[in-house]
């Protein structure tokens, strides 16, 4: 059962990642597109919107992806002074809080996304509406929440840490 939740996982995980690469893309076009309109004078109508709002996207679609690859900071001095356990339980516990810190972050930003509705938030010039990209990080920021809390889980009953699997 843990193994298809865990495949569920690093599909979504694939998927939100290639929605970040794809985002970093558009920004390159679209800064490359701004940069050459303004050398002739005429730069791209909203290229400051659009970079803005795709830099939302970039920023948090690959965050589980970084947690899945054991990208985040992480200081290990004392490490290999603590006994197996001791750094199981440690990781455990992180990933846990890991998965609390980025619910709280997508419950705070949800309650930034409704007062952008109530008040009709849009970007600047291309009126793009603001709580869109909100509920896109929402979402980006609840598969990082559940991969952190499915990483405790995984250590928790079977030891198994998927970071030192993809290391490899």
């Amino acid at each position: 059962m843990l193994e298809r939740i865990r495949t569920l996982a690093d599909r979504l995980i694939g998927l939100s990642a290639a929605i970040g690469s794809t985002a970093l893309l558009f920004i390159v076009v679209v800064v490359l597109i701004d940069v050459v309109g303004r050398a002739f004078g005429n730069p791209l109508y909203g290229g400051q919107d659009i970079t803005t709002m795709a830099t939302v996207i970039l920023v948090f679609a690959p965050m589980a992806l970084c947690d899945r690859l054991g990208g985040h900071i992480s200081v290990d001095l004392f490490e290999r002074y603590f006994p197996d356990a001791m750094n199981r339980l440690i990781d455990i516990s992180v990933a846990a809080m890991g998965a609390v810190i980025f619910a709280a972050l997508a419950w705070a930003t949800w309650d930034s996304a409704k007062l952008s509705v109530m008040l009709n938030l849009s970007t600047n010039l291309l009126y793009l509406p603001k709580a869109w990209f909100q509920w896109a990080s929402i979402g980006f920021l609840c598969l990082a929440a559940l991969g952190l809390a499915l990483r405790a889980l995984e250590l928790s009953i079977t030891g198994r840490d998927i970071r030192k699997e993809t290391q490899s």
